[in-house]
């Protein structure tokens, strides 16, 4: 009987192909209608002017403009610009089409990451059709790419990768994925720790000696256009002043930790994040000391713990700690968690806890920047919303480290019982 129902559950049935091909559909449409929408209007027309740059000045130059974004966006904005003359001349979003170009890059990516959740799934296929109708249909998704042109999905469209790579025993591509993750958004840094435990885990040494050989060469082939220029330290020079000069706050509407400093202790005020703390530290140092901290809780326990599963939940809990302890975190910088749960959703907790995350970061995501009048009038990201929304998603987090630590104890005493025997 067993036997008999893990090969029904491996077959795939006309029925998932036809529910996963008309979510396919309904998702492209979706996305169809949103790319043409003015979605955030400030966010594309800064990216329509780095574009425009690009085209008068060529790629090895994009680094002369405040750009905050690694070299792949560069490499697609650029590709962009190749493909569209009218960026010789477009310096805002103004033009529906040109919006749509500029949204259509993360809208393909959304499409990547469901095609990736199917494949990772694809052994259990009622679910692998169900992560990737959520991914197709989520409207955090498509409100992020599609309707607000964010970048977010392209760099975890790489780390996902990187992921599949890894827990199928391909650490070299996986490392040279992780390389193209990071060189796309700094977001991706949280995932560093996870991964290189993982390569420890499973090559010792070694095995992180050479992924990060990979890496290395991937950073510099990427980065290879922009240096004589002096791209890579235009980057960090960049980076320095959106976050010193420009957002050194709290919280930018992420609900985290310091959302509930600015509404329980400043009134709802957004508070600067260079002010002293604990000490002689600054409230920025002192969320820095924290995530490094309880990140290395996720090392350590996908060290002891080397499965696919430690590794899916160590990346989505390395995410969410950043997310709530780091300072200037937006409200969409949890989205990798949202992905990376997407896997686990055959666990029966995870698939809980994971719907859980999905809705809190939805509430976030369209509080922060609600795409009509209706849900404004709706949802308020201040006040007792966003307190609760911080609460839950500091428990979520919180629940996940836990059962990622238990993993990690279950399977030690299974060892130490099974060498005792």
């Amino acid at each position: 009987m067993t036997a008999e129902a893990s090969s029904t559950e491996v077959r795939w049935t006309r029925r998932h192909q036809i529910t996963l091909l008309g979510a396919l559909l309904v998702g492209v449409a979706i996305r169809l209608v949103l790319l043409p929408t003015d979605g955030f209007r400030p966010d594309l027309d800064q990216f329509v002017r780095w574009v425009h740059g690009i085209a008068v000045n060529g790629l090895p130059r994009a680094y002369d403009m405040d750009i905050t974004f690694g070299p792949v966006m560069a490499w697609i904005w650029g590709v962009l610009a190749e493909i569209q003359p009218a960026f010789q001349t477009v310096t805002d979003a103004s033009d529906p089409a040109i919006r749509a170009l500029m949204k259509t890059p993360a809208s393909l990516a959304d499409l990547g990451l469901a095609g990736l959740v199917v494949y990772a799934l694809r052994g259990r296929p009622t679910w692998a059709v169900v992560g990737g109708v959520a991914m197709l249909l989520h409207p955090a998704v498509f409100d992020i790419s599609a309707w607000w042109g964010q970048y977010e999905s392209i760099y975890l469209l790489s780390a996902l990768g990187a992921v599949v790579f890894a827990i199928n025993g391909r650490n070299g591509p996986a490392a040279a994925l992780v390389a193209v993750s990071l060189m796309t958004k700094p977001q991706a840094l949280p995932f560093i720790l996870p991964f290189a435990a993982w390569f420890w885990a499973t090559g010792g040494w070694r095995e992180v000696a050479r992924a990060t050989v990979i890496g290395v060469a991937i950073v510099f082939a990427l980065w290879l256009p922009f240096i004589p220029e002096g791209g890579p330290t235009a980057y960090l020079r960049n980076l320095s002043h959106y976050q010193n000069d420009i957002f050194p706050i709290l919280s930018l509407n992420a609900w985290n930790s310091w959302w509930l400093v600015q509404e329980l202790v400043a009134g709802g005020r957004y508070v600067v994040d260079d002010v002293s703390g604990l000490g002689l530290l600054t409230l920025r140092q002192v969320g820095y000391l924290i995530t490094a901290l309880t990140s290395l809780l996720v090392a350590v326990a996908i060290l002891r713990d080397p499965r696919p599963r430690s590794l899916i939940l160590g990346l989505a809990v390395a995410t969410l700690l950043a997310f709530c302890f780091l300072t200037a975190m937006h409200e969409r910088y949890s989205y990798g968690a949202l992905v990376f749960l997407m896997l686990l959703i055959p666990d029966c907790r995870m698939r809980w806890v994971g719907l859980a995350f999905g809705i809190v970061f939805t509430l976030n995501i369209l509080a922060a920047i609600p795409p009509t009048p209706g849900i404004a009038a709706l949802l308020s990201v201040a006040g007792p919303l966003g307190i609760a929304g911080s609460v839950a998603m500091l428990t979520i987090t919180g629940v996940l480290l836990v059962m990622l630590r238990r993993s990690q104890d279950h399977r030690a005493e299974v060892e130490a019982t099974t060498a005792g025997l």
